[in-house]
């Protein structure tokens, strides 16, 4: 039975001239997948599902158990605001969930995973908040076209007369707010034509769902400007990367607060909050190869460049893996939160906000103890002192991370068997196939030295 207000949007949707909806849906790997239906296919959608062949996507079926079905989530339904054409040929999108033919939810499904740390969040009595803030590089093709790192302005950070894309953030503010994604800030960032868009905080599985839908928007509103937007962690050498510095606070159900604010506390936190943040450096090891998941990752995650390679935290420290923001003059301590620093935008959204709420639940269910922070720079510390502080660092490979990701049961358990195997396969895959390339770099370097 489709309920109300689904069928409310169904119907102002075929007033609008709305003719097709994109079921959309992503792979292991977070890239976005969709099937395309007539406006009138969507009711029959909504209360049966609509099937497909689950064996042509990364990371879901084999040949012999292909047959999945979709089934739309209305509450994520949008008009796609630059497919709107003429003569009643919009387009909208509606982000759906992949269930088996038994009417089971597919295990191997990025959102069903996430949905399920939210459920395990909510039986221990929290909402899980998130907030990321995704950066990225807008480039010009070449003069043959083709796509290559060559930014689209010389701007720096919070530029603006030499900051050659603010009409084009506008559009892409615009489109945001057409789906509904309400955003508090625009800007450019520290590299020559790399920007920042950031969007409103709200529970973890809503805000998956759009950071997926910004990653969708801002490539295509880029191509309408003959330019393309990358999500890619280190597209050029030398100068700061792309991250995914996430923001996360667990709400109270029954006391009706953020459970990580205590204003009697040092610092503002609760022992939740230490306990949580506990968990993220517990597991930080474990989690950072879906966190920063390709090759590429590990080129941003170095010393000197903003990126975080040290487990530890901190107040105003941004070189350390969790920096406890401050909270503005009048502000509520409600916002109080943990800013982990550590993921870049290539991961997938669902399966990052998975294993960073796996990990740490984890530390409040165990009560993990929060070690003090370190607010020196540990970009200028050297190995001696570190090594004296006994400071953790993260992976230097995706291979490490491989290894450290199959070592680490909790953060195994949260992705589940079917999620892990598939990822793990495809990154082993990736890193052999990088590991044995013989670059540019060697040749110049070995080829006449030897």
């Amino acid at each position: 039975m489709v309920d109300k207000a689904a069928l409310e949007k169904i119907e102002k949707a075929k007033a609008d001239g709305i003719r097709f909806i994109q079921l959309q849906f992503t792979d292991v790997l977070g890239i976005v997948k969709a099937v395309t239906i007539p406006i009138h296919r969507l009711q029959d959608s909504v209360q049966h599902g609509t099937w497909f062949d689950g064996s042509s996507i990364e990371g879901f079926t084999r040949i012999a158990e292909s047959d999945q079905y979709l089934m739309p989530d209305m509450s994520t339904f949008a008009e796609i605001p630059w497919q709107r054409g003429a003569n009643g040929r919009g387009t909208a999108r509606v982000i759906c969930d992949v269930f088996t033919p038994n009417g089971q939810p597919f295990v191997g499904d990025p959102r069903h995973v996430l949905r399920r740390q939210v459920e395990r969040a909510s039986k221990l009595g929290y909402i899980v908040n998130m907030g990321p803030e995704l950066e990225f590089f807008l480039f010009r093709r070449d003069d043959e076209g083709r796509v290559a790192p060559l930014p689209h302005d010389l701007a720096g950070y919070f530029d603006f007369s030499t900051d050659l894309a603010q009409e084009v953030r506008q559009d892409m503010v615009d489109a945001l707010e057409a789906f509904g994604i309400s955003v508090e800030a625009a800007h450019h960032e520290v590299a020559a034509g790399q920007h920042e868009i950031d969007f409103e905080y709200s529970d973890a599985l809503r805000t998956a769902d759009n950071a997926i839908t910004f990653k969708f928007a801002l490539k295509a509103i880029a191509q309408q400007h003959g330019l393309y937007a990358t999500f890619m962690p280190k597209p050029i050498f030398g100068i700061n990367g792309s991250g995914m510095h996430t923001h996360q606070s667990l709400y109270s159900i029954k006391a009706k607060r953020n459970a990580f604010a205590d204003p009697k506390a040092k610092y503002g936190l609760s022992d939740v909050a230490r306990s949580y943040m506990a968990g993220i450096l517990a597991h930080a090891k474990g989690m950072i190869a879906v966190l920063a998941p390709t090759v590429n990752s590990y080129k941003r995650l170095v010393p000197g460049y903003e990126a975080p390679t040290y487990i530890t935290w901190g107040r105003t420290n941004r070189s350390a893996l969790i920096r406890v923001p401050m909270i503005s003059p009048g502000k509520s301590i409600e916002g109080t939160r943990a800013e982990v620093r550590c993921p870049d935008p290539s991961s997938n959204t669902y399966l990052a906000f998975a294993v960073m709420i796996a990990a740490g639940l984890d530390g409040v269910e165990k009560g993990l103890k929060l070690a003090d922070p370190v607010e020196e720079s540990l970009f200028e510390m050297d190995a001696t002192r570190v090594a004296e502080k006994g400071i953790r660092e993260l992976p230097g490979t995706l291979g490490e991370a491989i290894d450290e990701l199959e070592r680490d049961k909790v953060i195994c358990e949260a992705l589940g068997e079917h999620v892990l195997s598939h990822f793990v396969e495809a990154k082993r895959a990736e890193w052999d196939g990088y590991r044995t390339q013989v670059t540019q770099w060697e040749i110049d370097r070995y080829l006449e030295a030897y």
